[in-house]
């Protein structure tokens, strides 16, 4: 579920409180829950409060509210610039809420919804720091489970934060039990992880997942920002899980005449089907990323360095340095023969 809305929707509760964070209007809402602007009284700042919908029954409350702990768990144990802020999280009879950092800007999918195209330096940029942010979730035992661009967050000069860790996989997560969880059926289930789209082959194949497939996950967010299009596209979901597991996409440099050479190597890398194939962590792709950024500015700045030498303004004074050495050189000998006179006088 989308915690964030980009505009505030109109006030539709009598809600004034949630635990200590006084709720100002809802922010939005999902089949489950609802999210609230809320503002902690204590650090005096602003919280985005998301919580169960009141019309949820007493069996729906219970089938969530594990996914809800999780979650706060999860994200709750992280503490990294490009991943979202939790601040508390409670379950104490009928309330139940996470309390946790307010974003402002737009998930990554509105945004390739829209038709806005990044620049390849945008898109390596972004998948830098959550290859980075995924890295520091990895060494703390978090797998996120579900990248995709609805689960990216852009806040201002397009920075991410990774948002929604409700099916993480983390060391105290509660009734961890890898082989029925990781199941398409099971993760399908509720719009739990809605199009599977991003999903690992091992995902699709009901398998075990572990850091390699944030890495495949990365790597089909950074395909479709990069290519305008998903890596694998079908209305049958049995066959777009087949092809998930079995096919290979075209390489993006293929796709879109655009795309760099270096950075179509890296998402190919990334996605391969057999997880040892991969990077073998997110670090290693986020030193990949980085080496092109760093590589590709070097190139901007030679070439831009080469055309400020070269283009000279028209009417710009030429200078001409034979006009001024033979009599510089006049001036000298000039000097020194009256040197002479002088001294030997």
């Amino acid at each position: 579920m989308t915690f964030i809305a980009t505009l505030p929707l109109t006030p539709q509760t009598k809600l004034v409180r949630i635990g200590r964070f006084a709720v100002k209007h809802e922010l939005g809402r999902g089949s489950i829950g609802v999210v609230y602007l809320g503002h902690d009284p204590i650090i005096d700042r602003a919280v985005a409060i998301k919580t169960f919908r009141s019309r949820l029954s007493p069996v729906e409350r219970k089938q969530h509210e594990q996914q809800f702990i999780n979650e706060a768990r999860a994200a709750g144990r992280l503490a990294h610039s490009n991943i979202v802020t939790i601040y508390e999280a409670s379950s104490e009879g009928d309330s139940t809420y996470i309390a946790m950092e307010y974003l402002q800007g737009r998930e990554l999918n509105k945004l390739l919804d829209a038709g806005h195209r990044l620049t390849p330096d945008d898109v390596a940029s972004i998948a830098w720091k959550i290859a980075d942010a995924l890295d520091h979730a990895h060494k703390h035992g978090v797998v996120h489970r579900d990248i995709k661009p609805a689960n990216i967050f852009l806040v201002a000069d397009h920075q991410p934060k990774i948002v929604d860790f409700g099916i993480a996989r983390t060391p105290n997560r509660i009734s961890d039990l890898p082989q029925k969880e990781d199941a398409p059926h099971t993760l399908f289930q509720d719009n739990i992880l809605g199009t599977p789209n991003y999903m690992s082959p091992e995902q699709a194949l009901g398998l075990s997942a572990d850091a390699r497939t944030d890495v495949y996950s990365l790597g089909a967010v950074m395909y479709e920002m990069l290519t305008f299009r998903k890596p694998f596209q079908s209305d049958d979901t049995h066959k777009l899980l087949h092809n998930i597991a079995f096919k290979a996409a075209p390489e993006p440099h293929m796709v879109e005449s655009g795309v760099p050479l270096a950075l179509s190597k890296i998402v190919v890398k990334a996605m391969n089907k057999k997880a040892d194939k991969r990077y073998q962590t997110a670090d290693e792709m986020a030193l990949d990323i980085k080496r092109y950024l760093t590589r590709t500015r070097r190139e901007n700045e030679r070439t831009t360095k080469s055309i400020v030498e070269i283009e000279q303004p028209a009417n710009a004074p030429h200078f001409n340095s034979s006009r001024l050495f033979w009599p510089a050189c006049s001036v000298i000998v000039a000097g020194l023969i009256v040197a002479y006179t002088v001294w030997f006088r």
